[in-house]
């Protein structure tokens, strides 16, 4: 089995509501059969009347059954809500969601069980099946509960941005291993790169890349003794017929097929190896709650919140384009990363331009950015400075009462309510009327 074809059966799984649920319903038939042959060995049963036990076992079949299609249905319905909120791209991760999941393996399973224990009935009433199945319905109220409250708190905005941050860190702890120091980070943009590519691969199949297999990949460079450049970014759409792969020094050997099936390209992307689709995500996020149909400065602070701690986390690893090494220390693997000016802009440019009109935005904003030069290494403070400057030309263009003015260009963690910066824009206030 190839690295594609099992990335593809990870990806499907994980992204997949059904499989588990399908499962779920294999291991019900089998406890069923095995718990009854115990109870016939053993000669189990119980008192109550088999009359009485089907018509128990059947109403909660019945009402199971009803409970799993209004679960689903109302799922469906909340994450529709929640996408027209929020934003579409929030509908993966809810579908990728554990608790979601465990909590249909739970109904399924009770659902399946209370029937295999109603065929069961006949002239005696078997003991272990039957309450189990009654236990069963019981805990699966509780799991209902569990899940309503769960999906409540996931899908508010603060629990949707919190649980990007938490996915966007863990990408990037991957695709950037390794923290700066304070001098400035090395950069080898032509290293491995001299000369004419021997060839370029294009890519057969049009989409989204989504990932690819970086040891493969080094393996099969290192076979045919040359240096492979993986042309697109995680995240960039390629069309069929794109260049996907280009090869340095020898590399005659190398067949165009492999080259390609260490790579996923799909519909659209995921946070598989793309640290950049976190932030893209959370401006998404605010930028709809910026709009003037919702007009929710609020969400959009939230979203600089985790934006905030996301950007700060980034800031303090080497994201220079990265070269993988083959085990004599020779450059084998070439592909590019989102790099420091990429992760601002996108964190930082289309919040500023929608919320350009917002005193909260601009405090809020402006706090995050003041921190950030505090807190990273200086060699990534001079564009954060720039984005300052920008934020500062912004609130004079639209803030023409100097009032709101100094409200504009006050620091603030809460956007409007916190009490940092109030001696701050007491002095802007005053420079305003000067003015």
């Amino acid at each position: 089995m190839t690295w594609l074809q099992r990335f593809r059966i990870r990806h499907y799984f994980h992204n997949s509501v059904w499989v588990l649920p399908a499962l779920a319903i294999l291991s019900a038939l089998l406890a069923a059969q095995v718990l009854h042959a115990i109870e016939k060995s053993l000669g189990w049963e119980s008192a109550i009347a088999p009359g009485t036990a089907q018509a128990v076992l059947g109403t909660m079949a019945s009402s199971m059954f009803t409970f799993i299609v209004f679960v689903s249905s109302a799922l469906l319905v909340v994450v529709q809500l929640a996408s027209s909120q929020l934003t579409p791209r929030i509908i993966g991760i809810v579908f990728r969601d554990p608790v979601t999941k465990f909590s249909l393996v739970v109904f399924v399973f009770t659902f399946t069980f209370a029937l295999a224990a109603l065929v069961r009935v006949t002239d005696s009433v078997p003991l272990l099946t039957t309450y189990l199945a009654a236990y069963f319905c019981v805990a699966s109220l509780g799991v209902f509960l569990f899940l309503i409250d769960h999906v409540g708190k996931a899908l508010r905005p603060s629990g949707a941005l919190r649980m990007v941050a938490w996915l966007g860190r863990e990408v990037v702890e991957h695709v950037y291993p390794r923290r700066i120091p304070d001098e400035k980070e090395p950069h080898h943009s032509a290293e491995g790169l001299a000369g004419q590519p021997t060839c370029t691969i294009t890519n057969p199949n049009d989409g989204v890349v989504l990932a690819f297999d970086v040891e493969g990949l080094v393996a099969l460079a290192q076979r045919a003794n040359c240096v492979i450049e993986l042309v697109p970014q995680v995240g960039d759409f390629v069309a069929v017929g794109d260049p996907l792969f280009r090869i340095f020094g020898q590399g005659e050997s190398l067949a165009a097929k492999a080259l390609c099936q260490s790579v996923a390209v799909g519909q659209e992307r995921t946070m598989e190896q793309d640290p950049a689709f976190a932030f893209r995500i959370m401006v998404d996020i605010a930028s709809k709650g910026l709009s003037p149909a919702i007009n929710d400065p609020t969400t959009a602070v939230l979203a600089l919140d985790q934006i905030h701690y996301l950007l700060r986390e980034v800031g303090r690893r080497n994201l220079e384009d990265e070269r993988v090494r083959d085990s004599q220390g020779r450059v084998r693997l070439v592909y590019r990363t989102p790099d420091w000016e990429d992760f601002v802009r996108l964190a930082v440019t289309e919040i500023r331009q929608f919320g350009g009109t917002s005193i909260q935005i601009a405090r809020r904003m402006r706090a995050m950015l003041e921190n950030l030069i505090q807190s990273l290494p200086e060699q990534r403070a001079p564009l954060l400075r720039k984005e300052l400057e920008l934020l500062h030309r912004s609130a004079e263009r639209f803030f023409t009462e100097p009032e709101d003015r100094a409200l504009a260009e006050v620091s603030d963690s809460q956007g409007v309510g916190g009490k940092a910066g109030r001696s701050e824009m007491k002095s802007h206030f005053e420079e305003g009327k000067a003015s």
